[in-house]
């Protein structure tokens, strides 16, 4: 039996270019416009939708449940990564503060987490846990996880065996898609977006 499980990143925030990882902006307008592109463009028919419980995901993941009449959940443990002292800062503030802590993370983001920030591999934790339990309750359904950068990263470099330390290598665009089945066997086959990349 094959599980279809479409990974959406909320549109753009008016957080832009912060690190916002439970920091609870909502989406711009143009961050609504996006995620409506987004499923518009796609012709899977979704029968459950499960977001975080964030507002830049929830708020739409409610919005498009109601307009199409799909049961929507929300799961904690699909929440972004908390960023510690980084929270509600940009890169280019933190050059001026703290240059040396942000340049070992983006290099390796496993070794040198943001100061008093959840660690990457806890992090990747809480997130494959409700991975395995979606596939497990919507096993032979079509679902959609509307949820941020960070957990769509943990996911992929789950599936694809990619090195944790060079998750940042992995582009997840605002509101773009990536489309995971899963057969029986748990063969994974995932594909995306044209403009995204691995």
């Amino acid at each position: 039996m094959t599980i279809s499980i479409d990974l959406l990143r909320h549109g753009v925030t008016e957080s832009n270019q912060r690190y916002c990882g439970s920091t609870d902006y909502p989406l711009t307008q143009l961050g609504w416009t996006q995620m409506w592109h987004a499923v518009n463009s796609q012709s899977t028919q979704w029968q459950h939708i499960v977001t975080s419980p964030l507002i830049r995901c929830a708020d739409f993941a409610h919005a498009l449940g109601q307009r199409y009449s799909i049961p929507v959940s929300q799961d904690d443990r699909i929440r972004e990564i908390h960023f510690g002292d980084w929270e509600d800062r940009s890169s280019a503030e933190l050059m001026h503060t703290d240059a040396d802590a942000l340049t070992r993370f983006w290099q390796n983001p496993r070794d040198y987490p943001p100061p008093n920030g959840e660690h990457l591999l806890d992090f990747e934790a809480r997130v494959l846990s409700a991975w395995k339990d979606i596939q497990q309750q919507f096993c032979g359904k079509k679902v959609l996880l509307i949820t941020h950068g960070g957990v769509i990263r943990m996911i992929i470099c789950h599936i694809l065996r990619h090195p944790l330390e060079r998750a940042l290598d992995i582009d997840v665009h605002h509101a773009s898609i990536r489309q995971v089945r899963i057969d029986h066997a748990e063969t994974y086959r995932v594909t995306f977006d044209p403009d995204s990349s691995v």
